[in-house]
């Protein structure tokens, strides 16, 4: 059975990027597709997995909210607006 080297706090704290957010989750990925980890190993990190996901979630969705469109309209003036994702 493999066993995790450092313990990782439950909750993204303020000082987490989206960046160490998403590493880590890579690392998660690994670590569980790996098979070696003990259930409650197992259970441990999809649930630090899932923190990790709403908050790169909710990073994402504010750095959308944050992007403004540029456009040039037909009589050649410059609009901004904001930027409505197609879902």
């Amino acid at each position: 059975m493999m066993r995790l080297p450092i313990e990782q706090p439950n909750e993204p704290d303020e000082t987490l990027t989206f960046e160490q957010a998403m590493a880590r989750l890579e690392e998660i990925v690994r670590l569980l597709e790996s098979g070696e980890l003990s259930l409650d190993e197992t259970v441990r990190l999809y649930e630090e997995g899932q923190r990790l996901r709403q908050f790169c979630e909710e990073k994402l969705n504010a750095a959308e909210k944050r992007i403004k469109m540029v456009t040039l309209a037909d009589n050649g003036s410059i609009r901004v607006s904001e930027f409505e994702p197609e879902l």
